[in-house]
């Protein structure tokens, strides 16, 4: 099922059906990907807005969160999408400044 040498990758698989989640306010379960630039968080949260999906524009909080951004997909989950934690794209700096 997976392309040669990516067997091991982990792999979210998100389909339409069931019943849709309704989460209180102050629920912050939320499926979260990391982004290579603070831009391609904005390039995010701007299409989330247009879309009228946007849920928590970008911000920064201090370390580990960093900046992030949050939209509501269609159905009810919230996904993050963020940059300058230590994971994901540039999670190898974060490593080092550790040492």
């Amino acid at each position: 099922m997976a392309e040669p040498g990516r067997a091991t990758d982990f792999v979210f698989v998100l389909m339409e059906g069931g019943d849709d989640l309704k989460l209180a306010a102050r629920d912050y379960r939320h499926f979260g990907f990391a982004l290579a630039s603070r831009a391609a968080v904005d390039v995010i949260a701007a299409r989330g807005a247009a879309a009228g999906c946007l849920v928590w524009p970008p911000r920064d909080e201090p370390f580990p969160v960093g900046y992030y951004c949050g939209l509501r997909d269609p159905n009810g989950n919230c996904v993050e999408f963020s940059y300058g934690q230590p994971l994901g794209p540039g999670a190898e700096a974060f490593d080092l400044l550790a040492r």
